[in-house]
């Protein structure tokens, strides 16, 4: 998130068209082979199917995965076709699905390369299955280091896992790397690596078309020893948009570098559609089913894992007065991507009324841009218009969100109304804003508060978790990067007592 009046600012005097280069982004260095696999990333796919997703600096004709249940025997192997680019872009993007896992069971994957090492994942949890888990709820991350942001370092900290750089230590991904037996997966809904902020870093438009790419190769690679074996799954922000942020602009970046043209070709082939019912319920199919046909990954889609039922929308395109869109607040002038105006909000329709509750009775929606956040003007309200009566119509549990870069929870509310029954069985979603991850544009203040807001916080870079402990309980922590100290501790109590929920 960076504001207009901000932007407009920094790029006053900008050299758009300068013949000198300022010193330049730190590009990673290019592998002898290069077949080497980089950038890690898998997904959940499917009940009982993950996506395994690398880049490497050539193109495959076969990207091929090994895998199996013992590290020394990986018997297995899965291939595909799928190995594509883009321009400016250095490196192609590889996908590989691999079937039939037995469900909550660890594996062992080596991605074919003669320069590759063995990794391991867990398969997902059916949908249905009551096991607590919990997951990690990171928002607004950047690239650490000389060309993102930095902080204090503590270099005696142990590493626990040996590629990452020690000195990400006390950072968000230090924080995931030494907790990564916490959690099932990560939900990162927008703003991943703020690569489009290097021009205005740079002041040099020129300069910036390189420092994109090498910031975002460099913040993949960072993130890579966590998403080579946890799920990644993403939606759009804001920064992902564009090669720079500032507004009616984006015509001059790169053909690469706008319309998300990056996240769409590393996320695209790798997140899921939506899933298959398991509900008895001939209505919850016909409606699962409408919402697979009405999904488009990367921008929207759902998945189930355990006892929830998780929604990543996109708050930049695709419903009315969407901020990223042609005539958007935003002025970045990327999409639409459905083939009509409504396809997102037919979608998350379709989606919500298809939860059989007795299955999943957790419903957590995650996206960008939130509509209730302290201070003023980071609300989106075209976002509330389009979507806040879909969440309550269907009883959505929690909202997730980021954009402001700090960490904030509210009570259940509607049409800024605090549920009355606060946080003991609401009809209202509870939301949360947990932005303040870290990156180069810093914290953003709490500033002036609201009657709903329960917890905010500013002093540090923080991020979130999601422990479902069981039907009817859900506890969301927010966690001090730094130190790891808990900040903030709330439980949801939900009766769920009801298959569908239409209100």
């Amino acid at each position: 998130m960076m504001d207009t009046l901000t932007l407009l600012t920094l790029v006053k005097g900008l050299p758009l068209l300068a013949l000198g280069v300022a010193a330049g982004a730190t590009y990673p260095p290019i592998p002898a082979d290069l077949t080497t696999p980089v950038q890690h990333r898998i997904a959940i796919n499917s009940p009982t199917s993950v996506r395994i997703a690398w880049n490497t600096y050539k193109q495959l004709s076969q990207p091929c995965v090994q895998y199996g249940t013992s590290p020394s025997s990986l018997g297995s192997q899965s291939c595909s076709t799928s190995s594509i680019t883009y321009p400016t872009s250095r490196t192609w993007a590889n996908v590989v699905t691999i079937n039939n896992l037995t469900p909550a069971t660890t594996y062992y994957y080596k991605i074919v390369s003669t320069n590759s090492t063995v990794e391991t994942f867990t398969s997902p949890r059916l949908p249905g299955d009551k096991t607590p888990f919990n997951i990690s709820i990171v928002i607004d991350l950047g690239v650490y280091g000389k060309d993102g942001f930095t902080i204090e370092q503590d270099q005696s900290k142990r590493d626990l896992i040996p590629s990452i750089d020690p000195s990400l230590n006390h950072t968000t991904i230090g924080r995931l790397r030494d907790n990564i037996d916490k959690y099932d997966f990560i939900v990162h809904p927008g703003d991943i690596g703020y690569a489009d902020d290097w021009i205005l870093k740079a002041h040099n438009w020129l300069d910036g078309k390189d420092g994109y790419q090498a910031i975002t190769e460099t913040f993949f690679d960072q993130l890579a020893p966590i998403a080579a074996r946890k799920p990644y799954m993403a939606s759009p922000g804001n920064h992902e948009a564009a090669c720079q942020e500032v507004p009616r602009t984006s015509g001059l970046c790169p053909s690469g570098q706008k319309n998300f043209t990056d996240f769409i070709n590393r996320f695209g082939l790798v997140l899921p559609t939506a899933f298959s019912s398991t509900s008895p319920d001939s209505a919850a199919k016909v409606n699962a089913n409408k919402a697979r046909i009405l999904a488009n990954p990367p921008f929207w889609y759902s998945f189930e894992y355990g006892m929830a039922h998780i929604v990543m929308i996109d708050t930049e395109t695709d419903f009315e007065d969407a901020p990223d869109q042609p005539g958007g607040s935003a002025n970045l002038n990327g999409g639409p991507f459905g083939s009509y105006l409504r396809q997102q909000l037919d979608f998350l329709e379709a989606d919500l009324a298809s939860v059989d509750r007795s299955v999943t009775p957790w419903v957590v929606v995650a996206g960008h841009r939130p509509w209730y956040t302290t201070g003023s003007g980071d609300d989106c309200q075209p976002c509330k218009k389009a979507f806040e009566p879909l969440f309550y119509k269907y009883g959505v549990d929690l909202g997730v969100f980021g954009h402001v870069h700090n960490s904030q929870r509210f009570a259940p509310v509607v049409n800024d109304t605090a549920d009355p029954a606060g946080m003991e069985n609401p009809k209202a979603p509870m939301y949360i804003v947990a932005g303040g991850a870290g990156n180069v544009e810093g914290l953003t203040k709490v500033g002036k508060n609201v009657s709903t807001n329960l917890f905010a916080y500013d002093d540090a870079f923080s991020y979130a978790t999601v422990n479902f402990l069981d039907e009817q309980r859900m506890q969301v922590d927010f966690i001090n990067s730094e130190t790891g100290a808990i900040l903030d501790r709330s439980v949801l109590f939900k009766k769920h007592d009801q298959k569908f929920v239409v209100q």
